[in-house]
């Protein structure tokens, strides 16, 4: 057999580390076992789901050395590699477990779904379906989907017994079936959900290990009963501990900078990036901090994989940068920064911004530094503002931060156009908003054009800094947050 494991990540928003860190430990129990790893993109919500999201997860994976034998990019023979153009493929699935009498159409309105889930709630009851459409008959089934009506299909879940998961690194896991709801395998608009495409995909393409984030444990005996209902060979689970906070907490954005693209903005090396999330959950067997990717590949041992919460903590990854950087020689050095941002790719943009300000290069650094830098530190002072009180700016920064975490496409236009909603929101003008900017992003009260730095500097940087001028500032109470939060429903 022919070890084969996948990543599969949804292109919905800015590389995650979580993405990275179950794609180095998919790519390294293959070649530790001379097999194949595949990219697949997982953009069946369309809504959400971009083109430049997919691209920057690509780019993010391998600029930290990671390769894939299969994948949207590369072609291989299981393909297409993207699920939104396997659509006929999960269709011809869905209807097969309909035959077999293991899935059915349900026609439940959202509105009657929504009155249910409170009523679960009410009576602290575990919010599922509760088999409505059922009951329904053939001839009703077939006249209301003749009539064009709005439905999904919905696998069948036993209702007693336990499902006795296997993981290879926590043995067997009992679930109690009351707790599986029957999950929509198809959406009403065609498109599958994660579970049915998932199992789908795995079986095509040959997947016999899939390691994934502990997450997905509770959705095991869904895909067990899948493989089950179309009488498939299940790949072995493997259900990875999830990287968390300082505060043992789940890893998330607000807390810590979650983007590769960060780390890479940021001036992280590859390696120390890597390399760090190597030693989430896993260690050498002699124990030593800093290792290659190949080092990693050569003494990989999934039993080496530590069930307690791996923590990102990224003093530690800039300690562990540090070192890889330390033994650069001189040239590799001025390589990496080169390509780090003294490349043409990165500073033409900014020439227009500073070309018409400046009599001399050396006025450059004073004027351009922050384009270079990560953390600007603006002086408590430059948030005082003639308008609003200083509760009021921290309201304006955390929802302008919202604002623009929820910007997919990242560009001057949609960068003005998200900055004047929450202008209009909290009734001020544009250039209300622009000083508590300039000073956010820049460090300074004024500077180049704010709008066209953020453009230039990128998602991850802008929001970084709002994060951190909104922690300058005393950040946001719960209270505040869940007042806030409502503003922009």
């Amino acid at each position: 057999m022919t070890v084969r494991t996948r990543i599969a990540p949804s292109p919905t928003g800015d590389p995650h580390v979580g993405t990275a860190y179950v794609a180095l430990f998919n790519q390294c129990f293959a070649r530790q076992h001379g097999g194949q790893f595949i990219l697949r993109i997982e953009d069946t919500d369309q809504v959400r789901s971009t083109a430049e999201s997919e691209q920057q997860i690509l780019d993010s994976l391998r600029w930290l050395g990671l390769e894939w034998d299969e994948g949207p990019d590369v072609g291989g023979p299981h393909g297409p590699y993207r699920q939104s153009e396997r659509s006929a493929i999960y269709y011809e699935h869905s209807e097969q477990l309909i035959s077999k009498g293991h899935a059915f159409r349900c026609f439940c309105s959202s509105e009657r779904l929504d009155i249910l889930r409170a009523e679960q709630t009410a009576n602290k009851q575990t919010p599922g379906y509760d088999g409505h459409c059922l009951s329904l008959s053939e001839q009703e089934i077939t006249e209301r989907v003749a009539a064009g009506e709005s439905h999904v299909v919905r696998m069948k879940v036993p209702e007693t017994g336990i499902c006795q998961v296997q993981d290879m690194l926590r043995g067997e896991i009992d679930i109690p079936w009351e707790q599986v709801d029957m999950q929509v395998l198809m959406k009403a608009d065609g498109l599958p959900t994660y579970h049915l495409a998932n199992v789908v995909d795995d079986h095509l393409m040959g997947i016999t290990h899939v390691l994934r984030g502990e997450e997905w444990i509770n959705s095991a005996p869904k895909h067990m009963l899948l493989y089950q209902y179309f009488g498939w060979d299940m790949p072995q689970l493997c259900h990875m501990p999830l990287l968390r906070n300082p505060d043992k907490s789940k890893l998330s954005k607000r807390k810590n900078p979650t983007s590769i693209t960060f780390y890479e903005r940021m001036g992280y090396l590859p390696q120390g990036v890597i390399n760090y999330l190597g030693r989430m959950g896993w260690s050498m067997p002699d124990e030593r901090e800093k290792f290659s990717l190949d080092e990693m590949v050569a003494h990989f041992d999934i039993q080496r994989v530590s069930l307690g919460g791996p923590i990102f903590d990224v003093e530690k990854l800039a300690w562990l940068n540090g070192q890889w950087i330390r033994e650069l020689s001189v040239d590799q050095f001025a390589a990496a920064v080169q390509t780090w941002a003294l490349n043409a790719e990165y500073l033409k943009p900014m020439i227009p911004l500073v070309q018409s300000r400046v009599e001399t290069f050396s006025e450059l650094v004073p004027l351009a530094g922050f384009f270079m830098t990560g953390q600007v530190n603006p002086d408590v002072s430059l948030f005082e503002h003639k308008k609003l009180s200083p509760d009021q700016v921290r309201q304006a920064l955390q929802l302008l931060l919202w604002k623009l975490e929820a910007t997919r496409q990242w560009d001057k236009d949609s960068i003005t156009a998200s900055i004047q909603q929450i202008a209009e929101l909290l009734e001020l003008k544009l250039r209300d908003l622009m000083p508590l900017l300039f000073a956010a992003i820049t460090g300074q009260a004024s500077s180049v054009s704010v709008l066209d730095a953020m453009a230039h500097l990128g998602p991850d940087l802008t929001r970084f800094r709002l994060r951190q001028a909104l922690e300058l500032l005393g950040g946001s109470s719960k209270k505040e947050v869940k007042a806030w939060e409502k503003l922009l429903v």
